[in-house]
């Protein structure tokens, strides 16, 4: 493709696409306000995201797709193919991790040409094509063995639609299928999604066959298939599925001792009411934030105005009652699901990655529905806190549960204790390949002739504005520094507004909602320059709005304290009651074992400590530390009351990185 086909073809990652395709269809008439910057007009630079980008393209992607092949996910493929012969392995949803890593392979194709990933791409859907049955369908489990699927896939064709993850599978090859169109401009993904699509939609629907995914994804797949080709079948049915829950309620029941008894709960599934009618967060965690960005597309793309009311009531309810400062979603371990409102434990938390990627998409498409800084806010806090935690800093070994507290003996997710290579349950990995190439396109935003900075990130971008084009540069060390400086170049003088965020965690609230909030004052105030020159701060939406005739050579700059930053929970949250989290910027911190003498479950953070910040170009790729005292807990078996022990805190997202020990984000103040 040319590098214009590739502009005008590419558009925001995971989440949906904003533009449309050069040679697709015309864009629906109904869309999201607000339109990304396609991550392929930004090219980042930055000391943070740069190498976590590139050790994703370089080590994650290649190792993704390798622990495909040696675990058997692929060779399912080829025995449905009749390319091999031999049963089924592994679970009912291991397709979808073969999907989800072609995912992340075909963005970082977009970002670098790579001649054998392209192959490695082509090779996999040759398979797939041949595992295909003749109408469409394609679920290994059941082509290789009809009459004997692996448990839970049901009798036959869409009969256990609870269990079997027949449409959760599919829904990320519509995705990754979508992806790799975008990147080559080949159509031979995308045939197979569509002949699969099309199937569904001779299906399901009204008048046809009833029931809704087990697993939600599917929603989000159809969407991204209705933008990539005009058809409105697709979307129409991703609709359908959302309005079957709460309605019905058949599929296969199972006894307590029952692997799949979990599933009896419709609250876990989100079936318990219609989906317009749902206000709390309730049920497997990943599920509802792929469901709730779900009814996003179907409320913008549709131009269904009641499903985003839904959403915002859910989202009030997340973010004020059942959200982890570290921006994971999830309490329970029992169900990966979430919990009452304020039940938020620490050592026990689940807070599971492919959760934190959900609540990311999930508030970018709000961001882009509603235009608002606070579900930036939210995104900002899950990006460097619960969802990057979810991959070592080698990008060869995961987390699948990212809690708040650990013993350093516990074991966590697949009996792992701290950080695992892979799992049985491979949903996790293949979310971190295909999330971080998209980090590009969360920075910058269009509406009309407001443009959007969300994210500060060092990169250069290129942008038209009111027909315009603008040339734009981003410095910073973000998130270790608070200076941010935006060069604005347009080709010819232009008016437009250039709308900066101002963080939550800037303007005195971690968090929009009173979940946290910071205990110690701080008078110092974020400070915008334009061409040097202080300005005072037009404030809407949570943005610094800046309106003028931009000229070559125009900047804007602006500097975000960042002290030190002591946070509480609200007081109905009992885990982290007389207790206190540190902060500075975006960052939340946790100490652990190594840093602090062996242990750090004994230590308590009383008084009016003071810390200090220090940058440590050697530690952890280079992180920020907070070092100051802390006092030991003589209950927790620590030594003598009131003793005071030397203190270091690393950002959390780093934790476990040198093995296994204590680590602790809330401390005693008391």
């Amino acid at each position: 493709m040319t590098n214009r086909n590739v502009l005008l073809s590419a558009a925001l990652l995971l989440c949906l696409m904003i533009l449309p395709l050069r040679s697709g269809p015309p864009a629906p008439q109904s869309d999201y306000p607000v339109r990304p910057v396609p991550f392929t007009n930004v090219r980042v630079n930055d000391v943070f995201w740069a190498p976590k980008i590139e050790t994703n393209r370089a080590v994650t992607v290649p190792f993704a797709l390798n622990k495909n092949e040696e675990t058997g996910r692929v060779d399912n493929f080829r025995k449905a193919a009749g390319l091999i012969k031999g049963t089924y392995q592994g679970k009912r949803y291991n397709d979808s991790d073969i999907y989800k890593a072609m995912e992340g392979a075909a963005y970082t194709l977009m970002l670098k040409p790579d001649p054998p990933l392209k192959k490695r791409l082509d090779d996999l859907i040759a398979i797939i094509a041949k595992a295909q049955e003749s109408d469409g369908y394609l679920y290994t489990n059941r082509t290789i063995a009809p009459k004997n699927p692996a448990p839970g896939a049901g009798p036959e064709r869409w009969s256990n639609l609870r269990v079997s993850h027949e449409l959760y599978n599919v829904g990320h090859m519509y995705e990754a299928a979508v992806a790799h169109f975008q990147a080559t401009g080949e159509k031979s993904f995308l045939a197979i999604a569509v002949k699969n699509a099309d199937l569904l939609v001779r299906t399901f629907g009204p008048g046809r066959r009833h029931g809704f995914p087990g697993h939600q994804e599917v929603e989000i797949g159809l969407s991204k298939l209705f933008r990539a080709t005009g058809n409105r079948a697709y979307l129409d049915l991703a609709k359908f599925f959302l309005d079957e829950r709460g309605h019905y309620f058949g599929g296969v029941k199972y006894p307590p001792q029952d692997d799949f008894a979990v599933y009896n709960s419709d609250e876990y599934l989100q079936n318990h009411k219609p989906v317009l009618e749902q206000d709390e967060a309730v049920g497997h965690a990943v599920r509802a934030m792929y469901m709730y960005s779900g009814m996003a597309d179907v409320a913008a793309l549709g131009g269904r105005p009641e499903y985003a009311a839904a959403i915002d009531r859910l989202w009030d309810n997340v973010v004020g009652k059942k959200m982890y400062l570290t921006g994971g979603v999830g309490a329970r371990d029992t169900s990966e699901g979430f919990g009452e409102a304020y039940e938020l434990p620490n050592a026990s938390a689940y807070a599971e990655t492919c959760a934190a990627v959900g609540n990311a998409l999930w508030n970018e498409r709000l961001f882009l529905l509603h235009g608002e800084a606070k579900y930036v806010d939210v995104l900002e806090r899950v990006m460097y806190n619960g969802l990057i935690s979810g991959v070592a800093l080698d990008g060869m070994s995961f987390f699948y549960q990212n809690p708040l507290e650990s013993d350093g003996k516990t074991k966590l997710y697949m009996d792992q204790v701290g950080r695992a290579p892979w799992f049985e349950v491979a949903c996790c990995p293949p979310n971190i390949t295909r999330f971080l190439p998209s980090v590009p396109g969360y920075i910058y935003a269009m509406r009309d002739d407001v443009l959007y900075v969300n994210l500060f990130i060092g990169n250069t971008a290129a942008v038209e504005v009111g027909g315009r084009k603008v040339a734009l540069r981003q410095d910073t060390r973000y998130p270790w520094d608070g200076a941010v400086r935006i060069a604005v170049d347009p080709e010819t003088p232009a008016e437009f507004t250039l709308d900066v965020r101002v963080p939550g965690w800037a303007a005195g609230r971690p968090v929009p909602s009173d979940l946290y909030r910071f205990v110690d004052a701080n008078d110092e105030k974020p400070v915008l320059k334009v061409n040097g020159a202080a300005v005072a701060l037009d404030m809407d939406k949570g943005y610094a709005r800046v309106r003028r005739t931009w000229t070559k050579g125009d900047a804007v700059e602006l500097t975000l304290p960042m002290p030190i930053r002591k946070v509480a929970a609200h007081p109905s949250v009992k885990e982290d009651a007389g207790r206190i989290a540190l902060q500075r910027g975006p960052l939340v911190f946790c100490a652990e074992a190594v840093d602090n003498g062996g242990r750090v479950l004994d230590l308590g953070l009383a008084g009016g400590g003071r810390f200090t910040a220090e940058f440590r170009p050697g530690l952890l790729k280079g992180v920020i530390v907070l070092k100051g005292k802390a006092v030991v807990d003589a209950a927790a078996g620590g030594g003598p009351a009131k003793a005071e022990r030397d203190f270091l805190a690393v950002p959390y997202y780093a934790w476990a990185n040198r093995g296994a020990g204590e680590m602790r984000v809330w401390f005693p103040a008391k």
